[in-house]
C-alpha cells in the first residue's frame, strides 16, 4: 500500500543515522555484535509495521493527508457540501453561546444554582456593565451598532469597572484625591479616602457656591475643576430637579470615574472584604455616587446591574449600611429575578440581623418562593418546598404588619372582598395604631413594589391566606397576640441611615411620613443627614465677614445688589466717636448712591395707545 511505503520510508530514515552511530560505536566489537545489531535493526521494523496495521484510524488519517493533488481537486467540489458543515458549525457555536447566555436570561435555573458556594455579597465584574445586561435583552447590534465607528477614534482612556468613559468628558487630571490603607483587621481591609490641599481649597470653593444658592457658582468651579466630586453630586441633582435625566446621570458617572481613579491598588470592588467608614466626609462621596448611579440604573431597566451595585454598597459597610440598602436590595432581587439570592440572603442574616422584622423582607422573602414554585424546570420537590415556606411567611408577615395590606391592593387597584375589607385587623385602624417609624417603613415598601404584586397569579396566591389569617385572628391565636406586642414595644424611632435612605429614594409616600426634626433642616446633597459623630479630618476656615452684624437694612439691600456693602471695604476696629461718626455718614452716602441707581434702572412699560396704528388690539 502506497501509504504503508511512504511511511516506512521516513522511519528508515531515521533509523539510518541510529545504526550509523551504532556501528560507530561497535567499530571495535566483535562480528557477532554487528550481526546482533542487524537483527535489533529487523525486529524494530517488524515492530513498527505491526504498531503501524494496528492502528488504522491513524494509517486512513495518513492516506487522507498524503495526496496533495487530490486535495486541490477537492477544493473546487466543495461548494455546497462545504457550506453545509460550516452552516452546521455555526449553528453550535450558535447553541452554545445561548446555552452560556441562558443563566442571564433566567438566573434561576439549574445551572445558576452552582455559584451558591460563593461570598453572599461577592460581585463579578461583567454584572457592573449595564450594556451587558442590555446585550442580553436587545442583542448586540442593537445596543452598540451606533458606537463601534466611534471607538475607534476615541481617545486612549483608562478601562474602568463601575463606568465607561465617554469622548465628552473633559480629559482628566489629578484631583487631590488618594485612597489609603489604614488597617487590617480579622481578614478586613479597611481603607479611606484622603483630600489633599489643593482639593480642599477647591472644597471650601464648593461651600461657598452652596451657600450663595446659584447653581451657576457650581457650574463655573466645575469649568475650573471638571472633576470635582462633590460638584458633580450637587449638580446632578439640580439637573435632575429640572428634569434633564440624561446629564444628571452623566454627572454621576464622571464623579464615579474621577473616585475609581484614586483607588488603593489593594483596593478590591469584587472581593468583599474592603470597608469604607461612612463617617469620614472623604468616603461619603462614593456610597453616594453609588447610590444615586444604581437609582438610574434601576429606572434605565437594568434591575441586574443595579442589584450589583447595591451589593457592593452593602459590602462597603455591613454591619452599620450607612444608607440602608437593605430596604432596597429585595426590591431590586426580585425586579432581577434573582430569587435564589434573596431567600440565601435572608436565611444567612436572619439569625444575627432580624431581617423578618423588616415590613419589606416580610413580604419580599415569600413572594421570592413563590416564584421560585412557579419555575417548571426545576425539581418537585423543590418546588412544592418552596410552595410551603411561601405560605408559611405570608401569613407570618400579615400578622406582623397588618397595615400593609390595604394600601397594597389600593396601589394595585385590587378591590378586596367584603369580609377583608369590613375587617378591623386590616381596616384603617391597623395603620393609625402604628408607630410613624413604622409607618415610614410600609409606606417605603408599598410605593416601591407594588408593581411586583399585580401579577394576577400573585393576588390569585395572596388570597386564600389572607383569609387564613383572619381566621387565626378571630381564634385568638398567640401569634397575633406576640405581634401587636411586638409592634408597641419596638419601632419607636427609626435610626438617622432609614431617615437618609428615604430622603435619597424620594419616594413620596415615604417622604410624606418623616418628622418634623428631619424635614425642617436644609439636606444637601452631596451629604445628606450627616453622621452625627463624624470623623473630621479638616475643618473650613472660619469666614472673614461677619453678615450678622450688619443690620436688616444692609442685608435687604445686599440681596438686591450683591456688591453694596454698607461699611465699605476698610473695617474700623476703633472706638473713637468721630470715626463712627464718619463711617456712618459713608454707610449713608452708599446707601442713597445705591438706591439711585436702583431706581435709575427700574423701567415701566407703557400702555398702547388708541392712536397707535401698529397696536395689537385693546389693553386690558
Amino acid at each position: 500500500i502506497p501509504a504503508e511505503e511512504s511511511e516506512e520510508e521516513p522511519a528508515a530514515a531515521e533509523e539510518r543515522p541510529d545504526t550509523r552511530l551504532g556501528q560507530q560505536d561497535t567499530a571495535g566489537g566483535s562480528h557477532e555484535g554487528s550481526q546482533e545489531g542487524a537483527a535489533a535493526e529487523e525486529t524494530d521494523r517488524d515492530g513498527h509495521r505491526e504498531a503501524q496495521e494496528a492502528e488504522q484510524p491513524d494509517r486512513t488519517l495518513a492516506t487522507s493527508n498524503k495526496p496533495r493533488k487530490k486535495k486541490k481537486k477537492r477544493k473546487t467540489k466543495k461548494n455546497s457540501a462545504g457550506e453545509a458543515v460550516e452552516d452546521k458549525e455555526l449553528e453550535d457555536i450558535e447553541s452554545l453561546l445561548e446555552r452560556i447566555e441562558e443563566p442571564g436570561l433566567a438566573p434561576q435555573s439549574p445551572g445558576g444554582l452552582t455559584p451558591d458556594s460563593r461570598p453572599l455579597l461577592y460581585v463579578e465584574h461583567r454584572n457592573l456593565n449595564p450594556e451587558n445586561e442590555l446585550k442580553r435583552y436587545f442583542g448586540a447590534r442593537a445596543v452598540l451598532g451606533d458606537q463601534r465607528p466611534r471607538q475607534r477614534q476615541r481617545q486612549y482612556v483608562r478601562s474602568m469597572w463601575l463606568t465607561a468613559p465617554k469622548n465628552t468628558w473633559p480629559r482628566y487630571s489629578k484631583t487631590g484625591i488618594t485612597m489609603q490603607l489604614l488597617d487590617t483587621r480579622r481578614g478586613v481591609q479597611h481603607f479611606t479616602f484622603e483630600h489633599h490641599r489643593e482639593y480642599q481649597q477647591v472644597q471650601f470653593k464648593f461651600l461657598d457656591a452652596v451657600e450663595s444658592m446659584d447653581p451657576n457658582n457650581i457650574v463655573l468651579l466645575l469649568q475650573m475643576n471638571p472633576y470635582h466630586v462633590d460638584s458633580l453630586l450637587q449638580l446632578s441633582d439640580v439637573c435632575r430637579m429640572q428634569e434633564d435625566q440624561e446629564m444628571a446621570r452623566d454627572l454621576i458617572e464622571r464623579a464615579l470615574y474621577s473616585l475609581e481613579c484614586a483607588f488603593h491598588p489593594v483596593f478590591s470592588l469584587t472581593s468583599g472584604t474592603c470597608r469604607l467608614d461612612y463617617r469620614r466626609p472623604e468616603n461619603r462621596a462614593f456610597f453616594l455616587a453609588l447610590f444615586k448611579h444604581l437609582m438610574f440604573l434601576e429606572k434605565r431597566g437594568c434591575p441586574r446591574t443595579a442589584l450589583e451595585f447595591c451589593k457592593l454598597i452593602l459590602s462597603l459597610d455591613p454591619e452599620n449600611d450607612p444608607l440602608c440598602v437593605l430596604l432596597l436590595i429585595d426590591f431590586l432581587s426580585l425586579r432581577a429575578r434573582e430569587y435564589t439570592f434573596l431567600t440565601r440572603l435572608f436565611q444567612e442574616w436572619e439569625s444575627h440581623r432580624n431581617l423578618s422584622q423588616l415590613p419589606n423582607f416580610a413580604f419580599s422573602v415569600p413572594l421570592a418562593y413563590f416564584f421560585l414554585s412557579q419555575q417548571e424546570e426545576r425539581p418537585e420537590l423543590e418546588r412544592s418546598q418552596a410552595r410551603e415556606r411561601a405560605a408559611r411567611l405570608i401569613q407570618l408577615a400579615l400578622v406582623m404588619f397588618p397595615s400593609v395590606l390595604m394600601p397594597l391592593l389600593d396601589h394595585c387597584s385590587v378591590q378586596p372582598d367584603a369580609r377583608v375589607a369590613s375587617h378591623p385587623f386590616f381596616g384603617l385602624n391597623a395603620q393609625i395604631s402604628q408607630s410613624p417609624a413604622l409607618n415610614q417603613l410600609t409606606s417605603l415598601y408599598v410605593g416601591r413594589t407594588h408593581s411586583l404584586w399585580k401579577d394576577p397569579a400573585v393576588m390569585a396566591w395572596l388570597e386564600p391566606h389572607t383569609h387564613e389569617v383572619l381566621r387565626m385572628v378571630e381564634a385568638q391565636d398567640t401569634l397575633v397576640q406576640e405581634a401587636e406586642h411586638k409592634r408597641k414595644i419596638r419601632y419607636q424611632s427609626a435610626p438617622r441611615n432609614i431617615y437618609r435612605h428615604i430622603i435619597l429614594s424620594e419616594m413620596k409616600e415615604a417622604t410624606a411620613a418623616l418628622p418634623l426634626e428631619v424635614t425642617s433642616q436644609p439636606v444637601m446633597g452631596f451629604d445628606p443627614l450627616p453622621p452625627l459623630d463624624s470623623i473630621v479630618s479638616y475643618t473650613r476656615p472660619e469666614r472673614t465677614s461677619h453678615p450678622s452684624n450688619e443690620s436688616t437694612l444692609s442685608l435687604f439691600f445686599r440681596s438686591l445688589l450683591p456688591n453694596f456693602n454698607l461699611q465699605g471695604d476698610i473695617r474700623h476696629d476703633g472706638d473713637d466717636e468721630a470715626g463712627a461718626a464718619q463711617d456712618l455718614n459713608q454707610g449713608v452716602n452708599r446707601l442713597m448712591a445705591a438706591m439711585r441707581d436702583m431706581l435709575a434702572n427700574i423701567q415701566f412699560q407703557e400702555p398702547p395707545r388708541d392712536d397707535n396704528p401698529e397696536g395689537d388690539g385693546d389693553w386690558d
